[in-house]
């Protein structure tokens, strides 16, 4: 990993979301059986490293720089929470109403995602190395999600590739470049309290957005998409360790 600087990393992590975001939006146009089916798996795995890496380095990291970091995590999935709570509120109206907000929502999503990015890497290259990769891949499905809701609420199918792109691909990169200026240069003992919040954003979403989702499509041996997460987290942690 050496040889790449910080910013270098937040970018090619960056773009890769919004690539394979655009390759989930593309499946579903596509082939919306296949791109469904592979969602269920996708997001298991996704969910698996996303529980694993806060838990086993993220969080130890966070607590290294600043021993506050505890209740800067639990305003992480206190945000996290109220936001969405927020959103389901405005989704009781009608079908294109439903789709506004739903895209509202996962645009939110997607622009936090690269200000995540720019945060853990900023930390540590192995934290944005291996937030990064579950965040990437999750993106699929993601991709698929937007797509779908945007079918759903009435929008033509070529639109709805155009919309969700501009909503789910570009704003992770944005989020990402418009937060490093900011990031960059903060003392540990601040990065410590950012980082604690990332890592209280990532548990909510992994384990309230990712795993009910997977559950709600559950196909066979999902569960072992999800122990394979864990897995390629617990392998890269010990690695770091050694």
């Amino acid at each position: 990993m050496e040889g790449i600087s910080t910013f270098g990393w937040i970018t090619i992590f960056a773009v890769l979301s919004a690539v394979i975001n655009a390759v989930g939006i593309y499946a579903v146009y596509k082939n919306k059986e296949w791109a469904q089916q592979a969602k269920a798996y996708v997001m298991c795995f996704a969910a698996g490293v996303l529980i694993s890496v806060p838990l086993l380095l993220a969080f130890p990291e966070a607590i290294e720089k600043n021993s506050c970091a505890g209740f800067a995590a639990l305003a992480g999935f206190l945000f996290i929470f109220f936001s969405n709570k927020a959103i389901q509120h405005k989704t009781k109206q009608k079908t294109l109403a439903f789709g506004i907000t739903a895209v509202e929502g996962i645009a939110i999503h997607s622009f936090m995602d690269g200000i995540i990015y720019t945060v853990t890497f900023s930390s540590s290259i192995y934290v944005g190395f291996l937030t990064g990769i579950g965040l990437v891949i999750h993106e699929f499905a993601e991709g698929v999600i937007i797509f779908s809701v945007l079918l759903a609420a009435g929008i033509q199918a070529r639109k709805a590739v155009i919309y969700a792109l501009c909503a789910a691909s570009l704003t992770t990169p944005l989020g990402a470049f418009l937060a490093y200026p900011f990031i960059a240069h903060l003392q540990d003992s601040f990065l410590g309290l950012l980082l604690g919040f990332v890592v209280g954003v990532l548990i909510y979403i992994s384990a309230s957005h990712l795993l009910p989702e997977a559950a709600g499509h559950q196909k066979k041996h999902s569960f072992v998409a999800l122990l394979a997460g864990v897995m390629l987290a617990f392998i890269i942690v010990t690695i770091e360790m050694i």
